[in-house]
C-alpha cells in the first residue's frame, strides 16, 4: 500500500525500520507513525473495541484515534497514530483476551442486548450479585497494562515565558504568530504534530517564514495541555513539559473532523477524509483501493482531488445535501464518478469476521429503503467538523452555537484570550490566513507591541458541517463514540431514562468519557440530545472541559525524580565523623555516628551513653527558625499557639504548640521574648516550610502590625547536652550560663554572635546555640575540641529520639496524626482556654464536650523481657478488638527495659494498667502503662549542671 515518492511527503525511504506487531516482522522508514507503516503493510486492524472487541482499524489518525491504541515494548497505551515509528519497536494490541488474531473477547458482541447503557450502574445495585460484577469488570476493563520491569522515564520540566503564545501551526496559527512578531512581540507556536503546517502538511512557504523568523520560537511535537490562570499553559514535548507563561494566548486549535454514524460505521477501511489525505500527504500510504467517499461540504471535494491523484479508485460520492454546488459536481463529472445526492450510507458491509469493509447500501436521506449496493475497501467521511476548543473553555471563554457554520464559537474571550481559524468557526482557507492575522495583531498590541490591525475577515457562505450526519439503522451498530462502543440507541435509551441533561447523560452513558474524551463523538451526542427533547444544540450546551484536554503520560508528570535535599552548614564535618545519613523532610541529617567494630544498635547507644553521662553535641539547624517583630507580634502568637506568650517575660521561652482550625495538632517549639515586640521561635524540622505559609497566610489576612522573617536557612543551630556540658560551654561564650531554665540569652560563642535557648529535649542540662549559618561550622569545631577533654561525642537523630523517649516527649508526625488534638497527646496543660482566641479553639471546644477517642500513655514490657518486642504502629488489643497503637518505642540502655508510647482508649490509660500488644506474627506481648517521664520525673538533671 505505499504510494510513490509524494512531493513534502514526510518519511526517509533511505532509512528503513524493522519493527515488530503482534509478534510478526515488518518494515517501515523512518518518518513512519506506528500506524502508517502498518497501513502500508495492508494491516488495517489495530486493535478490538473496548466493549464488544469489535475489529478497528485508523479513523481519524490525528492523535486522538482510540482504535489504534497499542503496548510498545512495556509502555501501555501508546498512540500508534501520531507515536513515531523506531526501530526494533515491538507493539502489540491493547484490549485483547490473547492476541488481536485469537481474541477470546469478542464472544461479548454476542451479549450485546444484554449490555444496555447504564449496565454497570445497574449491576453495581445487587449487593448480592457485587462481588461477582466487581472481579469480572475488574478483569475485563481497561486498556494497557503496567509492565513494572519496564524502565523509568526521567522527564525534566523547566519554565519559560513569552509575550504571545499560538497553540496550533496550522495556517491560521502561522500567520497570528508573524503577524504577532511583526509587530515586535516574542512569540511561541506549539503544534502537535512533527512538522508545521496543519492541513498542509507542511508544503508551504509560510512554513518557512514561521521557521526563520527571528522573534518566533517553534514547539513541534508538543501540545498545550491545559489553561490555567494568567494564561500559564503546560507545554508536553516527548521528553519534558515546559511550563509556559505568555502575556496573552491565541488559540489556533482548528477543528475536529467527526464521522458519520450509520450502521457498522466502525469497520477497518472506515475512516475520515481528513485520516485518507494524512496517510497520503505525509506517510506515502495509499489507504485503500476502492473508495465511497461520504461528503456533506467543500472540504470533501478537495480531499477528493487528493485521492485521486493517488490513484485510488472513487467507486461513488454518496453527499448528504440535496443541493451540490455546481463547481464540485463538475469535478465529479469530469472524472464519470457518480454522485448520489441527498443520500446516506445506511449500512457498512463487512468482510468474514468484520476485518475490512466489502461495501456500502446506501439509501435517501430519512429513509432506509436501499437505493444502491456499492462494493467498496474504504469509506472516506467528511461531513463536518468540531471545535478544538478545551482550552478556550478552560480559559473562561463564553461560547455561542452558530446555525451559520453548525458549529460553537467564541462569544466573549477572557482578557488576553484570542481565537482564530475553525475554532474561530473561520473555515476557507483565505478566510483562515486573515483571521490569523487579526488575531495575532491584536495579541502583540495586548502586550504593548504595536497596535491592533483592523484586518476584514470575511463569514462563511456556506456551512462546512452536516446539521444531522446520523442514520438510525434497526440492527444498531451505528457508533457514536468508539471509546465506549455507544450506538445511537445508547443515547437514546439514556434520554428516555431521564438522564436528559447532556452532563447527567455523560456521565450515565460514559459519553466522551474514553480515552479520545469525546473529540469524535461530543458534537453528535448533543445533537441526539437536542433532537430528542425538541431543543437547539445551543440550548443543550456542551460539556464541562477541564484540564487535561489531552492525556499526559504519567512520567511526565512525575518528571525526572528530583527530590529536593538541604543541608545544614555542618554537613561537611558530620561526613568526615563517620555519620550515616537519613532524610527528615527536606533535609539530610546524621543517623548516627559509625564507628569501626560497632553495630548500628552499639553506635547509638554509645551516643545516648555520652549524652547521659558526660557531653554529647547534636545538629539541629533544620529545625525551623522563625522571627516576628512589631508591636502585635505577642497578639500573633496568641492566637496561632494555644499556650499564651503576651505574658512571657523577656530573656525567657515557652513550649508552643500549633492546631488547625480542626483542633488537629499540626507542629511544635519553642517560642523565646528577645524584647516586648520581639520574639524568635523555632518549627519542626518537617514542618518549616508549610508553617511559614500558614503563618504568612494568616498576618495577611488579620493585618496585625507585625512581620515575619524566616530564618531557617540563614541561622545554624547546635544542642550541647550532657552533665559536662555547662564545662565544655564556659570557656567559650560571655553569656553567664548560670541563667534559668528556659531562658534565653544573647552574647557569642567562639568569638561569634550567638543566641543561647536553655531548653532540653533529651533530659539532661543542654543549651541549643544559635549562630550565623556562615559561622556554623565554626562554632561546631570550636565545641567539639573544647569537648575534647571531656569525651565529647557527636550524637544523631537516633540517639536523640531515644534520649526523648526516655523523657516521655512525643515527636509531632510520629506520636501523632492527622486527627491528633492536644487532649489525646497528653497536652492539655498546654491549652489555654481562658483566651479570647486561637486557631482551632472553638473545634476545641466542640471536642472537650464529646466522649475522648483515645489518650497518649507511656508503657513499659516487664523487665527481663527477652522475646521479639514490639514495633511502631503495631496495635494494641483489647478483648481481641484493637484498642490502639504503639507510636514509638525502643529499649532504653539507661533504663535497662524497653519503653515506649501508645494510643489506648481512655478507660486503659490508668497507670498500672496492663494491656496486649500484637506483634507480626499475630502473638501477643503483654505492656504495662507508665507514668512519664520514665527517666528523671522531677527533671532535676536538665536544670542544673552536675
Amino acid at each position: 500500500m505505499r504510494l510513490p515518492p509524494q512531493s513534502g511527503e514526510w518519511i526517509t525511504r533511505a532509512k528503513p525500520l524493522d519493527f515488530r506487531f503482534e509478534g510478526r516482522t515488518y518494515t517501515g522508514f523512518e518518518g513512519d507513525s506506528v500506524a502508517s507503516a502498518l497501513w502500508a503493510s495492508d494491516v488495517s486492524v489495530l486493535g478490538h473495541s473496548f466493549k464488544y472487541h469489535r475489529p478497528r482499524g485508523l479513523l481519524s489518525a490525528a492523535n486522538h484515534d482510540v482504535n489504534a491504541l497499542m503496548q510498545a515494548d512495556g509502555i501501555p497505551n501508546v498512540r500508534a497514530d501520531a507515536t513515531p515509528l523506531s526501530a526494533g519497536m515491538d507493539l502489540r494490541a491493547v484490549n485483547t483476551f490473547g492476541t488481536l488474531e485469537r481474541d477470546a473477547g469478542r464472544f461479548l458482541g454476542w451479549f450485546a442486548r444484554f449490555l444496555p447503557v447504564g449496565f454497570y450502574y445497574k449491576a453495581f445495585h445487587s449487593k448480592r450479585l457485587f462481588p461477582l460484577w466487581e472481579r469480572m469488570f475488574r478483569a475485563m476493563t481497561g486498556l494497557g497494562r503496567v509492565d513494572f520491569a519496564a524502565p523509568r522515564l526521567r522527564t525534566p520540566k523547566r519554565y519559560a515565558f513569552c509575550d504571545v503564545l499560538v497553540v496550533g501551526g496550522g495556517p491560521s496559527g502561522m500567520a497570528a504568530a508573524l503577524a504577532a512578531a511583526d509587530q515586535g512581540a516574542e512569540v511561541a507556536l506549539v503544534d502537535e504534530n512533527a512538522r508545521l503546517g496543519g492541513s498542509t502538511h507542511g508544503a508551504s512557504e509560510q512554513v518557512e517564514q514561521v521557521l526563520a523568523h527571528p522573534r518566533i520560537r517553534v514547539f513541534t511535537d508538543t501540545y498545550a495541555a491545559g489553561y490555567y490562570a494568567d494564561h500559564w499553559v503546560p507545554l508536553v514535548e516527548p521528553d519534558r513539559i515546559t511550563k509556559m507563561r505568555a502575556r496573552a494566548v491565541v488559540v489556533a486549535a482548528g477543528a475536529y473532523e467527526q464521522p458519520a454514524v450509520f450502521r457498522n460505521n466502525d469497520l477497518p477501511g472506515i475512516m475520515l477524509a481528513s485520516a485518507a489525505q494524512r496517510l497520503i500527504r505525509r506517510w506515502a500510504v495509499k489507504p485503500a483501493q476502492r473508495v465511497v467517499v461520504l461528503a456533506a461540504n467543500a472540504d470533501a471535494y478537495h480531499a477528493l482531488q487528493d485521492f485521486i491523484e493517488a490513484g485510488i479508485e472513487v467507486a461513488a460520492v454518496v453527499d448528504l445535501r440535496d443541493a451540490v454546488p455546481g463547481d464540485q459536481q463538475s469535478l465529479l463529472v469530469e472524472r464519470g464518478i457518480p454522485l448520489h445526492a441527498g443520500h446516506a450510507v445506511a449500512e457498512a458491509l463487512p468482510a468474514k469476521g468484520g476485518k475490512r469493509v466489502t461495501g456500502v447500501r446506501i439509501a435517501p436521506m430519512g429513509s432506509l429503503a436501499p437505493a444502491a449496493e456499492i462494493a467498496c475497501d474504504g469509506v472516506f467521511m467528511s461531513v463536518g467538523w468540531a471545535p478544538a476548543a478545551p482550552l478556550l473553555y478552560q480559559a473562561g471563554t463564553k461560547m455561542r452555537y452558530d446555525a451559520g457554520v453548525h458549529q460553537f464559537v467564541p462569544d466573549t474571550l477572557p482578557c488576553g484570550v484570542f481565537a482564530c481559524g475553525r475554532v474561530n468557526g473561520i473555515h476557507t482557507p483565505d478566510a483562515r490566513l486573515l483571521d490569523g492575522k487579526r488575531a495575532g495583531s491584536a495579541a502583540a498590541a495586548h502586550c504593548g507591541c504595536g497596535t491592533a490591525k483592523p484586518v476584514a475577515v470575511p463569514a462563511e457562505t456556506a456551512s462546512p458541517t452536516y446539521p444531522w450526519p446520523i442514520v438510525p439503522h434497526p440492527k444498531g451498530k451505528n457508533f457514536i463514540d468508539f471509546d465506549e462502543d455507544l450506538q445511537l440507541a445508547d443515547l437514546e435509551n439514556a434520554i428516555q431514562e431521564g438522564f436528559d441533561n447532556i452532563e447527567l447523560m455523560k456521565r450515565y452513558s460514559t459519553v466522551g468519557m474514553g480515552p479520545s474524551q469525546g473529540k469524535h463523538s461530543n458534537m453528535n451526542a448533543l445533537r441526539v440530545l437536542a433532537r430528542a427533547t425538541g431543543s437547539t444544540p445551543g440550548e443543550v450546551g456542551t460539556t464541562t472541559a477541564r484540564p487535561f484536554f489531552h492525556p499526559v503520560p504519567m512520567s511526565h508528570l512525575a518528571g525526572r525524580g528530583f527530590t529536593p535535599e538541604r543541608r545544614t552548614p555542618m554537613h561537611p564535618l558530620h561526613a568526615a565523623a563517620g555519620a550515616v545519613w537519613m532524610p527528615a523532610g527536606v533535609w539530610q541529617r546524621p543517623e548516627y555516628y559509625a564507628v569501626a567494630g560497632q553495630s548500628r544498635e552499639e553506635c547509638i547507644e554509645g551516643e545516648v551513653r555520652a549524652v547521659r553521662q558526660g557531653v554529647g553535641l547534636i545538629d539541629v539547624g533544620t529545625l525551623g527558625k522563625l522571627e516576628i517583630r512589631g508591636p502585635q507580634a505577642a497578639e500573633f502568637l496568641e492566637r496561632v499557639y494555644i499556650s499564651k506568650y503576651a505574658g512571657l517575660k523577656v530573656g525567657m521561652t515557652r513550649y508552643a504548640v500549633m492546631c488547625d482550625e480542626a483542633g488537629v495538632v499540626i507542629d511544635d517549639g519553642v517560642v523565646a521574648r528577645l524584647a516586648d515586640d520581639h520574639f524568635y521561635f523555632t518549627t519542626t524540622t518537617s514542618g518549616a516550610a508549610q508553617i511559614y505559609r500558614e503563618l504568612s497566610r494568616w498576618n495577611t489576612l488579620w493585618k496585625l502590625d507585625c512581620g515575619i522573617v524566616n530564618l531557617t536557612g540563614a541561622m545554624a543551630a547546635m544542642n550541647l547536652a550532657g552533665p559536662q556540658a555547662k564545662a565544655v560551654l564556659a570557656g567559650l561564650t560571655d553569656v553567664d550560663l548560670s541563667f534559668p531554665y528556659l531562658a534565653v540569652r544573647e552574647g557569642s560563642v567562639a568569638g561569634v554572635p550567638a543566641r543561647l535557648l536553655r531548653v532540653g529535649f533529651v533530659g539532661e542540662w543542654g543549651v541549643e546555640i544559635h549562630v550565623p549559618a556562615e559561622h556554623g561550622a565554626a562554632v561546631w569545631d570550636a565545641l567539639m575540641a573544647a569537648g575534647k577533654p571531656h569525651d565529647i561525642r557527636p550524637f544523631g537523630v537516633e540517639a536523640q529520639r531515644l534520649l526523648r523517649l526516655e523523657k516521655g516527649h512525643l515527636i509531632i508526625g510520629q506520636d501523632t496524626d492527622g486527627l491528633t488534638t492536644p487532649g489525646e497527646a497528653a497536652l492539655d496543660w498546654a491549652v489555654k482556654m481562658d483566651k479570647p482566641f486561637f486557631v482551632g479553639q472553638r473545634s476545641l471546644q466542640a471536642i472537650a464536650a464529646k466522649p475522648r477517642r483515645q489518650q497518649l500513655v507511656g508503657f513499659m514490657l516487664p523487665a527481663g523481657h527477652a522475646s521479639e518486642a514490639p514495633k511502631e504502629c503495631h496495635l494494641v488489643i483489647d478483648n481481641g478488638d484493637i484498642a490502639g497503637r504503639v507510636t514509638s518505642v525502643a529499649w532504653s540502655p539507661t533504663l535497662a527495659r524497653h519503653i515506649g508510647l501508645a494510643y489506648v482508649q481512655p478507660d486503659m490509660a490508668q497507670g498500672g494498667k496492663a494491656f496486649s500488644i500484637r506483634l507480626s506474627d499475630g502473638s501477643l506481648v503483654t505492656a504495662e502503662v507508665v507514668k512519664t517521664p520514665f527517666y528523671d520525673p522531677d527533671n532535676l538533671r536538665q536544670k542544673e549542671a552536675a
